[in-house]
């Protein structure tokens, strides 16, 4: 059957999630079923995209602020960055409770969170913890131990095989993924075994320049 589909005139210009993303299983939580996931902090993208979620994760130590951002103008869950490199801890735990707090759907931690402040953590919220993984080496086993939910693999070009060795090593663990740039690396992490794919929107700046030669080209006679 077609599915019926309206735009309007306004809002018909989201950044749309790759369509095969839709060929991954997914991951269920609270009921709702997650196959894309926007890796983005920029308010005006999150407002204006068709992501089943959004993750976002930022280069700066968390804060409260930025969660309420966000989740003002999010129609969809959003994963929060809460630490795990720099940031870790009590104050980990801190800004966990502060995004459960505020809405979030989950909250993610970095590669070097030690499996203690993940227990923590899961002991204090009731949304999904999920662990950033950047290597096949790094100890899965451990941080799923501590009461981790969710594997998040990001390994750049590597992630397709780090994915396919995970799943080996853990047949039904929820596993989301960076599906990289292109279909075909999006289907060959889907391929290796993930459940969810993560994928990055171009910029505003990207964006608006695709408006903007559109809008030269129209006047460029003086129109």
């Amino acid at each position: 059957m077609r599915i019926p589909n309206y735009n309007g005139q306004l809002r018909n210009h989201r950044v749309e999630a790759p369509e095969c993303i839709a060929e991954c299983g997914g991951i269920r939580i609270f009921g709702r079923l997650l196959k894309s996931i926007m890796f983005s902090t920029d308010v005006a993208i999150i407002a204006n995209t068709n992501a089943d979620a959004v993750i976002a994760v930022y280069p700066f130590t968390p804060q409260p602020r930025i969660v309420s951002a966000v989740m003002s103008v999010a129609d969809m869950p959003v994963f929060f960055g809460v630490g795990g490199g720099f940031t870790s801890g009590i104050r980990s735990v801190n800004q966990a409770l502060a995004a459960e707090n505020m809405g979030a759907l989950g909250v993610v931690l970095n590669a070097p969170v030690p499996p203690e402040v993940l227990r923590e953590i899961k002991a204090a919220v009731d949304i999904p913890v999920v662990a950033t993984i950047v290597s096949a080496q790094q100890d899965t086993e451990a941080r799923i131990e501590a009461g981790v939910d969710i594997l998040n693999v990001a390994a750049s070009t590597d992630t397709p095989r780090v994915v396919a060795e995970l799943r080996a090593r853990h047949p039904d663990f929820p596993i989301m993924a960076t599906g990289g740039p292109t279909d075909e690396t999006i289907r060959a992490t889907i391929a290796a075994g993930a459940n969810a794919i993560t994928f990055t929107p171009p910029d505003t700046g990207v964006l608006l320049a695709q408006i903007m030669r559109g809008h030269r080209e129209r006047y460029k006679n003086g129109d």
